[in-house]
């Protein structure tokens, strides 16, 4: 009997909710966390679907997820893509999507890659600052080109600021990125490219408070920047291929634009997004998990693969698969509510304090704890 299984890492919420509804679900492909013992290469898996939540931060893990899609196990997400997508290229995707992102330029890294000299430079010239500087403005961010979790991560107001960031930057590949003033701000949950959970979300806040944002266009003007914003996150996800994935929109001028949409393992943690966003990626997440066991074909590629592979594999232009895949329309699209939200934030935060109260004070200086993957 063929399961469906959850890697993962430290989260704790978010796969005992998820194998649980599951199992309520359905009886004919089991859910469990998935358990490696030994990984024979050309060997199959008993799991007919895995969501993958960790590989990103194990080499060990993206390799078994590679060996098992190999093999016929349907990869939540494709780890194949997972391992070549970065943001650079995606922000590169987007504007021949005809999805607005901000305006980016790639940086080569501060501090020479081990192993090479100058000579390994010899094709790069010299980079023109003030063309930059006059063509992204300030402020403006600097990031890796392929990363997350807001790590490595500088807001600059002028040159000799992001000089001092980018030389802390050592051997990271970097963006450098207009920052948008924005009177909305968006983060969107994407499951089995077709439902849509329309978060307002508000970064500058305190991180159990993110999610407690109101709307603040509404009416028509309202109504036309929900449909544009799904729109986008269709063309986005069905041109990158991912299943389980988060889109993030800056509004400025009633315009929607794609500040990050490469998470293909967002946050789902009931603490931080809340019961009401919880409860819908569980179900939303268990549903397509279903839906994939149904389709795997035995002796078959189960992946997800987006337009721009497609295309590039079929010969056919992008654009006009993108123009196909924009014909197909969100199963399910739901707006956040953002009172609720509200009272589940603040009683989140109060549950923190009570439990901060509690707790011993430490004395002395704590020495700071390694994470833990």
């Amino acid at each position: 009997m063929k399961k469906i299984g959850i890697l993962f890492g430290q989260e704790n919420t978010f796969p005992q909710a998820f194998v649980d509804r599951v199992n309520e679900k359905q009886s004919e492909f089991p859910a469990e966390f998935v358990s490696i013992d030994r990984v024979e290469q050309g060997v199959a898996t008993d799991y007919a679907v895995i969501i993958d939540r960790i590989s990103q931060d194990v080499p060990f893990y993206k390799a078994f997820l590679k060996n098992a899609a190999l093999t016929g196990t349907a990869v939540v997400n494709n780890p194949f893509w997972w391992a070549a997508d970065e943001k650079f290229f995606n922000n590169a995707l987007a504007v021949k999507l005809g999805v607005p992102v901000p305006k980016t330029i790639l940086l080569p890294s501060k501090h020479r890659p081990d192993d090479t000299n100058h000579n390994s430079f010899r094709n790069l010239k010299p980079m023109d600052w003030d063309a930059i500087f006059n063509d992204i403005g300030f402020p403006a961010f600097m990031k890796p080109h392929s990363g997350g979790g807001w790590k490595s991560v500088y807001k600059v107001d002028n040159p000799e600021q992001m000089f001092r960031a980018y030389e802390d930057t050592g051997q990271l590949v970097m963006l450098y990125q207009e920052a948008i003033d924005f009177t909305d701000y968006f983060r969107c949950y994407c499951i089995g490219g077709k439902d849509i959970r329309i978060m307002p979300y508000e970064p500058r806040n305190p991180f159990h408070l993110r999610y407690a944002a109101e709307m603040q266009t509404t009416g028509d003007a309202g109504k036309k920047l929900l449909a544009t914003m799904t729109d986008y996150i269709l063309k986005l996800n069905h041109g990158l291929g991912y299943d389980f994935n988060t889109v993030e929109f800056a509004v400025r001028d009633g315009i929607p634009i794609a500040i990050d949409f490469c998470n293909p393992a967002p946050d789902a943690d009931i603490n931080s997004v809340g019961q009401a966003n919880f409860d819908w990626v569980v179900e939303a997440a268990a549903n397509m998990a279903i839906e994939r066991a149904k389709r795997v074909q035995t002796g078959k590629d189960n992946l997800t693969w987006g337009t721009f592979v497609r295309s590039s594999a079929n010969g056919t232009d992008l654009t006009a698969s993108a123009k196909t895949e924009k014909t197909a329309k969100a199963k399910s699209v739901e707006l956040a509510e953002p009172a609720e939200l509200e009272k589940q934030a603040e009683a989140a935060a109060e549950q923190k304090l009570s439990k901060a109260a509690k707790e011993p004070k430490a004395t002395g200086e704590a020495k700071p704890k390694k994470t833990k993957k």
